[in-house]
């Protein structure tokens, strides 16, 4: 992800690699990028932001259990934040499989130890 102007850009190169990835059209890359920085202007999911997130997301489960696990799954170069490019690869990895394969892949995220 480039920056112009200090604001986030997708560049070609990411909207492919985001393409391959995921299954998306670059059409739908780009939409969803434009949603994720209507949400997130500077590009960048916060702690805080995310565990909004997650309140929603399990609103009858203990997010603040899981936050810290799947926050370090997402946050791929530990700089704190999860940025579109991180939460696209995860998110569509973690929606794409056999009940199976995601659950392993959940597993994943709550093994701490390895």
């Amino acid at each position: 992800m480039g920056s112009n102007n200090g604001k986030p850009v997708l560049r070609e190169e990411d909207i492919a690699a985001l393409s391959k990835s995921s299954g998306l059209d670059a059409a739908e890359v780009k939409e969803t990028f434009e949603s994720f920085l209507a949400e997130h202007p500077n590009g960048k999911l916060k702690p805080k932001d995310f565990r909004e997130m997650m309140a929603k997301a399990v609103p009858k489960k203990d997010a603040a259990k899981m936050e810290k696990h799947v926050f370090r799954m997402y946050d791929s170069d530990k700089d704190g934040f999860i940025d579109f490019t991180e939460f696209m690869l995860v998110f569509h990895i973690m929606s794409d499989g056999t009940v199976e394969e995601v659950l392993t892949k959940i597993f994943r995220v709550f093994d701490v130890n390895g």
